[in-house]
């Protein structure tokens, strides 16, 4: 696997990726503060706020005790939460690199709203697909799947650092990195080797990322780095 690290991309209209810090801090306070509740509260927390697809499509209800939110208000609340920290640094990196291009083409406000519509593709995706599942569905990586999806058709030539085997630094075209990333998500599918990881997720925030993209970004800014040099 890649691991990205940094691109060779800098911004060039906006002077900070403001959304894309403040959803990276948003996930840190919503997973320390998981952490910290005690014992059972911690699960309770998950089935509360999660995605879960029998409760979405009335198939099932949670307890009186755990509704804090509607069926449809967890489609955006389980993207702001993670299992684990490893499960949380991850999407916070992968959202780090790619996410602040992406909001430079088209905005703070709009770059909030593309990335939620892209959670919340990747949630019905999954509960579509898997319409019986009473597993709270968390994190964020469908809707940074978005972001990638969306960065791969902006910016495919830009070079990217990223760790091969987790040891090896090497510089890559972006194709080759968010390339290696959508195959193994359907190689993960194919094999049914994914366990608990919701890859149906990944690829329907990619898919919606890639639909959006054109619609989202400003008009000057050109797809596929046409014009560009990095």
């Amino acid at each position: 696997m890649l691991l990205p690290l940094y691109d060779k991309n800098p911004l060039r209209i906006l002077p900070y990726q403001a959304v894309t810090a403040g959803l990276i801090i948003i996930n840190i306070l919503a997973h320390l503060y998981r952490i910290n509740l005690i014992g059972i509260n911690r699960d309770a927390f998950l089935f509360a706020f999660g995605l879960i697809p029998q409760v979405l499509w009335n198939e099932a209800q949670l307890e009186v005790g755990l509704v804090r939110l509607s069926a449809e208000m967890t489609l955006l609340s389980s993207l702001f939460l993670h299992s684990d920290f490893l499960h949380l640094a991850g999407n916070i990196l992968f959202l780090w690199v790619f996410g602040d291009n992406v909001e430079e083409s088209m905005g703070h406000w709009k770059f909030l709203v593309f990335y939620l519509l892209c959670g919340i593709g990747a949630g019905l995706t999954h509960a579509f697909l898997n319409p019986g599942s009473g597993v709270p569905l968390i994190g964020a990586s469908g809707a940074i799947g978005g972001v990638l999806g969306a960065y791969l058709l902006l910016h495919p030539r830009v070079k990217v650092v990223a760790l091969i085997f987790m040891s090896f630094p090497i510089l890559l075209p972006a194709y080759m990195v968010l390339g290696s990333w959508l195959i193994i998500q359907i190689v993960l599918i194919v094999t049914d080797s994914a366990g608990n990881m919701a890859v149906w997720a990944h690829l329907g925030g990619f898919a919606v990322g890639v639909a959006l993209i054109p619609i989202f970004k400003h008009s000057h800014i050109p797809l596929f780095d046409r014009g560009t040099e990095h």
